[in-house]
C-alpha cells in the first residue's frame, strides 16, 4: 500500500508515517512539502491514498483537492488539518475528501479513518455527525457564509486571520484587483461593511480556532 502524506509541517509528516506504519506494516509513505509538489508526485507515479492538510503554503487546500481528484478520480483523499471540522469540512467533501480530520484527533481514529477510506467508504467523525445533524433540524435555512462560493470562503478565512490583501493575492495566485473583488461580494453577502465587522463574524460564528492559527 502507497500513502502520499501532503503537508508543510515535518513533524507532522513524521507524526502520521509513525502511526500508518505501525497500524500497516508493509505500507510506503511518500511525503510532499507543498501542494504543488504533492500534485506533481500523483501526476508522477499511482498511490493508493493521499492525506493532506488543507492551509498549505503555495495552493489553495480546495483547490489541491479538486486538482488531485480530477488528476486521479479513484485516489482516495483525506484531509487532515488544523481548521475545525465545521470550517472546511463540507466544502472538502464537496472537493472530493472521503475524511476530513482535525489534527488533535487520536492516533486510533486517523488509523480507523484510514481504513475506513481504503474500503471506498465515506468517513464522518461523530462531532462532524452531530453538527450536521444539526444543521438539517435547523430550519432556518444557510447560514451567510454558507451561501459564499469555495474562492469567497477561502478569502473571508484569510482576511479574518489577519492576511493582508496583498499576501492573500500571492498566495491564492489572484490579482489584488481580484482579491479585493472577491472580497467586496463576501462583504455584501454577508451584510457587512469593514474588515473589523468580518473578523467579528467569523469570532461570533466559531469559523476561527481556538488558536487563531493562520495558513502554512
Amino acid at each position: 500500500m502507497k500513502v502520499l502524506v501532503i503537508d508543510d509541517n515535518e513533524f507532522i509528516r513524521q507524526g502520521v508515517k509513525q502511526i500508518l506504519a505501525e497500524a500497516f506494516p508493509r505500507v510506503e509513505i511518500g511525503e510532499a512539502g507543498t501542494g504543488q509538489r504533492g500534485l506533481a508526485a500523483v501526476h508522477r507515479e499511482p498511490w493508493d491514498l493521499a492525506i493532506m492538510e488543507i492551509s498549505l503554503p503555495d495552493l489553495s487546500g480546495l483547490e489541491l483537492l479538486r486538482k488531485l481528484h480530477s488528476t486521479a478520480p479513484r485516489l482516495p483523499l483525506m484531509v487532515l488539518s488544523l481548521h475545525p471540522e465545521k470550517q472546511y469540512a463540507l466544502r472538502a467533501f464537496r472537493a472530493g475528501a472521503m475524511a476530513y480530520l482535525n489534527k488533535r484527533i487520536t492516533p486510533a481514529e486517523l488509523t480507523r479513518a484510514t481504513k475506513h477510506v481504503l474500503t471506498g467508504r465515506m468517513y464522518v467523525s461523530s462531532s462532524l455527525a452531530v453538527n450536521m445533524t444539526n444543521r438539517l433540524r435547523d430550519n432556518s435555512g444557510k447560514l451567510d457564509h454558507e451561501t459564499l462560493s469555495d474562492r469567497e470562503f477561502e478569502i473571508l478565512m484569510l482576511v479574518a486571520q489577519g492576511q493582508p490583501i496583498r499576501d492573500i493575492a500571492q498566495f491564492m495566485t489572484l490579482s489584488i484587483e481580484t482579491v479585493n473583488t472577491y472580497r467586496a461580494s463576501l462583504l455584501d453577502k454577508l451584510h457587512l461593511t469593514t474588515t473589523d465587522e468580518l473578523i467579528r463574524y467569523a469570532l461570533d460564528h466559531q469559523l476561527l480556532d481556538s488558536q487563531g492559527a493562520e495558513p502554512g
